[in-house]
């Protein structure tokens, strides 16, 4: 192995995502020194930039934003917060009218002629965000995934290290504040653009110290076309869903998929998006025309054929549980860390109920511009020796080179998968199957930690699985510590709201995990 590349920033951000690229380029804005490393190819890799998305874009008209703000609230188990959603709506807005004013951004353009700015192509949107960062001077390492954090004798981070994969060289970057924008996690379940989306920012985040909240809001799943990879399901609002048989499925929507997965446990589901007229169609190509990429070449008219659909778990991707927020600027409980985007909690806007790609694309820019913008002041009240003081690695599990592996990290990430990815498990959660699946996922996890290491290339598997285990275990610790049915947490034992559960749940830890409630104000007027 040749030497460990060394450098200094006032602010490092982990991620190459929308959350990420607009961390980096607010914390540029303001002054700062900031290098961006991506596991992947920032602009290239992850949800956003392989297909398109919707975006929680609502013009400063009040009684528009009180409908969009109140529209999720029972969604989500009244646990949103509208302080925060007021605050996601205005940088939103403001953000957009940027790309479009400034990047000149191709938003299309509807009947009237004006822009649409609720969606955006993520290939195009990502390419921009790129460029926009790299010329406010931002130093971007591509193909370099982080494998740990540094801290400082204080316990503040001051850094982080990882592995450049194309150099095939170790790297590390002391930095007066960190921005964690890595995403959520998807278990490698195959969703498009998810397969980097292994959770590493929050096993990162938890051995500082920092909390996580929301972690029972995890079992999102994803609709698709059978065989394929493509979760985008805004459009599946109209849909009508059949058994196997040809009868409707009822109960079933975009929306309710509940049905469809304990229908797929006993047989194929099929779809039509036959409540679409034909001035739906046409915007609908307009709006997403990779959804429609897939059945131009399989041949399928999706509006009039029936086609077989499949759930594809995207766990905190497009679920809402993540890093706990502790402050306006996206601070965490761990000095000098700053979280952004879906590695962050979303409860603060969506609540107990999915974000969809709406309301995670809006807040992907909201807190990556408060994360940035955060990480960026911190770092200069830190002075300007902030980013050479002594710092030490804190990877654990699946980190350490000492240990002789005598496992296969695939084999503990195909372990994990079995526990996370079934339907009766995750989705349709019963609290005794979560249990039976915590022991199995206690017991990886003690493998991991006692017979997975190394070094280089090795560690990035290793320290992937360790994080894929650890986000299970969050998981379902504290959907068991929920015994009710709130938002996307819903569990077969207990299918009923609890009014005095309301409250968000704080999750700790790794070997032991702790679970505690966090009160949530309720809207006024409105009973939980």
């Amino acid at each position: 192995m040749t030497d460990v590349i060394d450098m200094t920033a006032d602010v490092l951000v982990v991620g190459g995502g929308p959350a990420a690229t607009w961390a980096a380029l607010r914390a540029a804005r303001l002054g700062a020194d900031v290098v961006l490393v991506d596991k992947g190819y920032c602009g290239t890799s992850g949800a956003t930039a392989s297909a398109g998305t919707g975006v929680w874009y609502v013009p400063p008209d009040p009684l528009e934003r009180e409908a969009a703000i109140a529209s999720r609230e029972s969604l989500g188990g009244y646990l949103a917060d509208r302080r925060w959603a007021a605050r996601v709506l205005d940088e939103t807005y403001d953000r957009l009218n940027e790309l479009a004013e400034v990047a000149r951004f191709p938003f299309p353009v509807g009947p009237d002629g004006k822009q649409l700015r609720n969606g955006l192509q993520g290939p195009e949107y990502m390419r921009r965000m790129r460029i926009l960062v790299r010329r406010a001077g931002v130093r971007i390492l591509d193909h370099s995934p982080v494998t740990e954090l540094l801290v400082d004798a204080d316990g503040a981070v001051a850094g982080a290290a990882g592995h450049r994969r194309q150099a095939g060289q170790d790297y590390r970057v002391r930095a007066g504040a960190v921005v964690l924008a890595t995403g959520g996690c998807a278990f490698q379940s195959k969703a498009l653009g998810c397969d980097v989306n292994t959770g590493d920012g929050a096993l990162f985040a938890v051995e500082a110290g920092a909390e996580l909240s929301g972690m029972e809001f995890s079992n999102a799943y994803g609709i698709a076309p059978e065989g394929t990879s493509v979760t985008k399901t805004a459009f599946y609002q109209f849909a009508t869903f059949y058994r196997a048989d040809g009868s409707v499925l009822e109960g079933a929507s975009g929306r309710q998929r509940s049905p469809i997965a304990a229908e797929l446990l006993r047989d194929k589901v099929f779809c039509r998006l036959d409540r679409a007229d034909e001035p739906a169609r046409a915007a609908m190509r307009r709006a997403q025309p990779n959804f429609f990429l897939t059945f131009d070449r399989l041949g399928i008219d999706p509006f009039a054929d029936k086609f077989a659909v499949t759930l594809i778990a995207e766990g905190t991707v497009r679920g809402t549980g993540g890093i706990r927020i502790t402050g306006d600027d996206c601070a965490t409980t761990v000095p000098g860390l700053y979280a952004a985007g879906d590695a962050a909690t979303r409860e603060l806007i969506c609540g107990g109920f999915t974000g969809g790609g709406s309301h995670n694309a809006a807040w992907a820019i909201s807190s990556g511009n408060w994360a940035g913008g955060g990480a960026a002041r911190y770092a200069r009240s830190q002075g300007p020796w902030a980013s050479v003081r002594a710092a030490t690695a804190i990877g654990d599990a699946g980190a350490r080179p000492e240990i002789s592996a005598t496992a296969d990290a695939r084999e503990m990430v195909a372990a994990v998968q079995r526990e996370v990815l079934p339907y009766d498990k995750n989705y349709l959660r019963h609290g005794g199957v979560l249990a039976e699946s915590l022991v199995t996922l206690d017991g990886i996890w003690s493998g991991i930690r006692e017979s997975l290491g190394g070094d280089g290339a090795h560690r990035v598997r290793t320290r992937q699985a360790a994080a894929m285990a650890a986000h299970a275990r969050w998981m379902y610790r504290t959907a068991l510590a929920r015994t009710e049915t709130r938002g996307m947490a819903k569990r077969l034992d207990f299918p009923d709201l609890d009014p005095g559960q309301h409250y968000r749940l704080i999750t700790s830890g790794l070997d032991r995990i702790d679970v505690r409630p966090e009160h949530a104000a309720v809207p006024a007027g409105v009973a939980s």
